[in-house]
């Protein structure tokens, strides 16, 4: 099995949705893009594939949950940093993103989550090295 994760994502307005995560440092891969679906590198083997309700709807025979009113998942980064996460909050922020609790800082470990443009919640983990 190859080692890669990707998260399908419905949005409702993908290029909203691209620039959003675009100015996270998310990449946009155009070869597996087109104006239905854009294709993201997160980091290493784990990307996004934003795609339009619509097409979401085209792969599933269920409704599509809108996740600004209730969530299936919780997708969950891995930082190097404190700072990391702090920068990246201020960044899904400036973006409009909805920050639904204060950083929780438990000295072993640090997290902060935001919701992103159309509703999909994202958690920041940074975990001190272990002795």
């Amino acid at each position: 099995m190859k080692q890669e994760i990707i998260f399908n994502l419905p949005v409702k307005n993908l290029e909203k949705s691209k620039a959003f995560f675009t100015a996270l440092g998310f990449s946009t891969n155009p070869q597996y893009s087109n104006e239905q679906a854009a294709f993201m590198d997160i980091v290493g083997g784990v990307h996004i594939m934003l795609m339009t309700e619509g097409f979401f709807q085209s792969l599933i025979n269920k409704p599509v949950v809108n996740a600004a009113e209730g969530n299936e998942v919780i997708i969950c980064l891995m930082c190097d940093s404190r700072e990391e996460i702090d920068s990246l909050i201020a960044k899904a922020s400036a973006g409009g993103a909805r920050i639904p609790h204060p950083p929780e800082d438990h000295g072993f470990m640090y997290d902060q989550g935001f919701e992103d443009l159309d509703g999909h919640l994202w958690n920041l983990v940074w975990t001190a090295p272990q002795d």
